[in-house]
């Protein structure tokens, strides 16, 4: 299973609101997009459109990964997940796991400390050590791998394995803020002079 950038945040928020506000889940396309645009517990923030939103819905209903509610008497169509612990489906996660998958999906690369603090409305887990079993089941089972720990760090970060090799640049080509034309052409000009600097030292240095 490989998911796009935007199928990730998809099903990451349908996780997220069957757990924190099963009242209103099944999600409507306007509350899922909003969903995945949310500021709060979520890396990196996005602006996605509804088009943008719904295309992925899309693939991911072809794929079988989400079911619709054609919606009768005027009712809005709603998008649920089939993305785990469903009847006859292949991934079965425990309360746990599944938190821990949700949060990867929505945050990316995280340390055990920080996924304990963020699911508390997820799952319960009553020390840090909890945490780290349950990402060494999903390791053995092949859905999360844990990084290197990085120069400075405590903690490793661990990653889900259901994104595609794309999916990072997708993920910053989303994000990225617009730039002026101005501000670009400044830009661009600081960079000739750069180049310029750099072109007068290397003549005086005879290289």
């Amino acid at each position: 299973m490989q998911l796009t950038a935007i199928e990730q945040r998809v099903i990451g928020c349908l996780l997220e609101k069957q757990s924190t506000t099963p009242e209103h889940y099944p999600l409507s396309l306007n509350a899922l997009t909003n969903a995945c645009n949310q500021k709060s517990n979520r890396e990196p923030v996005l602006t996605l459109s509804e088009t943008q939103v719904q295309q992925a819905l899309d693939t991911l209903l072809a794929q079988r990964l989400v079911t619709q509610d054609e919606g009768f008497s005027g009712r809005v169509t709603k998008f649920a997940h089939r993305f785990c612990n469903t009847e006859f489906g292949n991934l079965q996660l425990t309360e746990q796991q599944r938190a821990i998958i949700c949060l990867l999906l929505l945050r990316g690369p995280q340390t055990p400390g920080e996924l304990r603090t963020r699911s508390n409305r997820l799952a319960e887990f009553n020390n840090v050590a909890e945490v780290e079993t349950a990402l060494n089941e999903l390791i053995n089972a092949e859905h999360v791998v844990k990084h290197p720990r990085e120069p400075g760090k405590r903690e490793s970060r661990y990653s889900h394995l259901f994104a595609d090799p794309e999916s990072t640049v997708v993920a910053q080509a989303v994000e990225l803020p617009d730039i002026k034309a101005d501000e670009l052409n400044e830009l661009l000009a600081e960079i000739d002079d750069l180049k310029a600097e750099l072109q007068k030292i290397k003549q005086h240095l005879g290289l």
